[in-house]
């Protein structure tokens, strides 16, 4: 495989309700959970992974379930949209499903020449389900077949106050290309893989700096195939002047972070090893998973997370 970044790994988010965002991610969107473990940091925070059959990267939607954290504010500085690529012509049945469930949404509208249906989660998260030629194998649910069901990422968009340097890490570094441009959206595009491979930078100058807590984009994760390919890029992001973690082992994938010149906490992710490290395929989600450190007070940690029903 190609030393490239191909394209999203996964996308971190923040909740204010485990049992809410479970039942939000997996009933109403139709995924699976595909690992239930904690924050390495704060083990009496769960930490969930959202995706499809597999936990494929370039499907994974993972969240901090702080318990009462209260709403963050979307804004300058962080990914503000998440878009998932749907089947054409879904998007109708994606309204009615979501007018019985009480979803909050928006008019389906249009944006280089795709049609999307923009909606949020309970706690505000701004995600758009896009019409897409996809052809990743879905999670299926009882009333979420195929001819509905998401495939995985689309692509994030990025809230900045100029783009220009953003641009040069997506261009210089990840090897991205400017795609095209719609007002003050920028797309960038990399053709390393067919999906998952889109990064929309929306400049706002005058835009209000956003705030993490629930209902905003944490972090975002771009793919790598292995953790040697992996070092390859840190080496390419301290060469551009760019402070960066040193590799992280966080047990499904291997981990870098920095922080991009607009603000935004990216990572750099791999492949490796995979969620069923530790789970059978059949199981993925089952049980709570802990990292390492943390297994010897599990008890402890059992009893201080919430019980999901």
């Amino acid at each position: 495989m190609e030393n490239r970044i191909l394209g999203l790994h996964h996308i971190t988010a923040i909740a204010n309700n485990a049992q809410r965002n479970y039942d939000f991610y997996t009933h109403v969107l139709g995924l699976r959970m595909v690992k239930k473990t904690v924050n390495f940091d704060d083990p009496s925070t769960y930490h969930f992974y959202y995706g499809n059959e597999t936990g494929t990267p370039g499907t994974i939607l993972t969240f901090f379930p702080w318990e009462g954290i209260g709403r963050g504010r979307t804004g300058v500085g962080m990914a503000t949209e998440i878009g998932y690529s749907v089947p054409t012509g879904s998007l109708d049945n994606w309204a009615g499903r979501f007018r019985e469930m009480g979803v909050s949404m928006g008019q389906q509208a249009e944006r280089f020449g795709e049609v999307y249906l923009p909606f949020t989660d309970p706690d505000g998260l701004a995600i758009a389900l896009i019409q897409h030629p996809d052809d990743r194998p879905v999670w299926e649910t009882a009333d979420l077949k195929e001819n509905i069901a998401t495939r995985g990422f689309h692509s994030v968009t990025l809230t900045l106050q100029s783009i220009d340097a953003t641009a040069r890490v997506l261009t210089d570094i990840f090897g991205y290309v400017q795609q095209g441009q719609e007002g003050n959206r920028y797309r960038f595009i990399t053709d390393s893989t067919p999906t998952a491979s889109i990064v929309d930078l929306l400049e706002e100058p005058t835009g209000t700096l956003g705030r993490n807590a629930a209902g905003t984009n944490h972090h975002v994760a771009f793919r790598v195939a292995n953790d040697a390919i992996q070092m390859e890029f840190r080496d390419k992001i301290l060469s551009k002047g760019l402070q960066i973690t040193p590799k992280i082992d966080r047990d499904y994938f291997f981990s870098l972070y920095f922080r991009e010149p607009g603000g935004v906490l990216f990572e750099i992710a791999t492949d490796n090893p995979g969620f069923t490290v530790d789970e059978p395929l059949a199981e993925l989600g089952t049980h709570l998973k802990l990292p390492r450190q943390h297994e010897d007070k599990r008890a402890k940690i059992e009893t201080s997370l919430p019980v999901l029903s």
